[in-house]
């Protein structure tokens, strides 16, 4: 079914039938329950907290029973989250957050440990392109300018192989 017929069959709806019909799509599909329970109560705050906590974990995992988990380091925790957040629609601040902190973590973590898996970095460029092309879309670059070359410079400092991709990526708007 196309857009149009879409729209003209709600058209043809009244106000009852249509709130049924929401009512049934609320309680048949959780991605429906999910987006209308963010509409109406967004606790982005919430999100952002467990998001970050999760984002975290990847890098220095929690000690469960005493044991210290090995740091799993997968890009995709982050980008699933991305994405829910896109999808919900949260405030594009939170979104650059999260896919900065994302990568302020990782370095962190690089920081202090020596990772030898290229595809760590291929993964953290992937990562910084994507936050500087989306603050630049939703027009907010100036307010993360200064953390994004803050990440840049911690690439410098811990002599990042890719370090050239990354300069090419921040070299359009560096003052």
């Amino acid at each position: 079914m196309s857009k149009r017929d879409l729209k003209k069959y709600l058209s043809e709806l009244n106000k009852e039938q249509l709130e049924a019909q929401i009512v049934e799509l609320y309680e048949k599909f959780s991605p429906v329950k999910v987006y209308y329970d963010f509409v109406f109560n967004p606790k982005e705050d919430k999100l952002l907290q467990e998001c970050k906590l999760k984002i975290s974990n990847e890098y220095f995992p929690v000690k469960v029973s005493g044991r210290k988990s090995k740091p799993k380091m997968r890009r995709s925790v982050a980008q699933k989250y991305i994405k829910h957040f896109i999808l919900l629609g949260v405030d594009p601040y939170i979104i650059v957050d999260v896919m900065l902190y994302n990568i302020e973590i990782a370095q962190a973590f690089s920081a202090e440990n020596t990772i030898k898996q290229e595809l760590f970095y291929k993964s953290m460029l992937n990562s910084f392109e994507q936050a500087v092309h989306f603050s630049i879309a939703n027009g907010i670059l100036a307010d993360f300018k200064k953390r994004i070359l803050a990440i840049y410079n911690e690439i410098l400092v811990q002599k990042w192989k890719n370090q050239a991709l990354f300069n090419a990526i921040i070299e359009p708007f560096e003052d």
